[in-house]
């Protein structure tokens, strides 16, 4: 089968990308970050916002599995697919964790979060500086790390949702133990993945 210059996985991709922005706004506006619209909005309207994010967030997360599927599926990669995926990655989780953060109530997950950000942040510089002198490809751990990232920012998000989803307080605690939990294990993989790329720039740079 020859290559295919099929656009679906790439506009996918660039769809994922703006939702992580998107879904961030409209955090960021139900939590008061926005003053001139948050003065209007009603406790229902707030979780209307919440409600809208998490949706927007689930689709988006779930084109992270399907462009690379039928990139693969219909020999559609691209060197504009490769770089563009990690980057929308990178903006619908920076995007999720500041989301949650900024909902308040969450002072067990600030570290966990941080460390994801302080990783990829870190990671994202290290491919620059070493651009073109070192190859540091994408381990099978650090694409199961972006998995486990938006399952456990999704868990986050659900919680931040629980009322808005009419489900009853009684189960919250348990579930936020989980969702809890998802996250650090998130910020485990995540910067022991990061960890890899340095040593091996390492080891490659010496």
């Amino acid at each position: 089968m020859t290559p295919s210059h099929n656009p679906i996985p790439n506009i996918l991709t660039s769809i994922r990308l703006v939702a992580g922005v998107v879904m961030f706004l409209i955090l960021a506006g139900a939590t008061g970050g926005v003053p001139v619209l948050s003065a209007y909005l009603s406790p229902e309207d707030q979780f209307g916002l919440y409600r809208t994010a998490f949706y927007i967030f689930v689709v988006a997360a779930a084109t992270d599995w399907v462009d690379g599927y039928l990139a693969r599926r219909w020999r559609a990669e691209s060197r504009w697919g490769a770089i563009l995926d990690p980057i929308a990655d990178k903006i619908l989780v920076t995007g999720a964790i500041l989301g949650v953060l900024t909902s308040g109530s969450v002072p067990q997950i600030a570290i966990p979060c941080g460390l994801i950000l302080f990783r990829e942040f870190a990671v994202s510089a290290l491919r620059e500086t070493i651009a073109g002198q070192v190859a540091l490809p994408v381990t099978t751990l650090a694409k199961w790390k972006t998995t486990l990232q938006l399952v456990a920012l999704g868990a986050q998000l659900f919680a931040r949702n629980w009322d808005g989803f009419g489900l009853s307080f009684d189960h919250l605690p348990a579930f936020q133990l989980l969702a809890d939990t998802l996250i650090w294990m998130a910020a485990i993989v995540t910067v022991w993945t990061g960890w890899q790329y340095f040593s091996q720039a390492r080891r490659e740079m010496s």
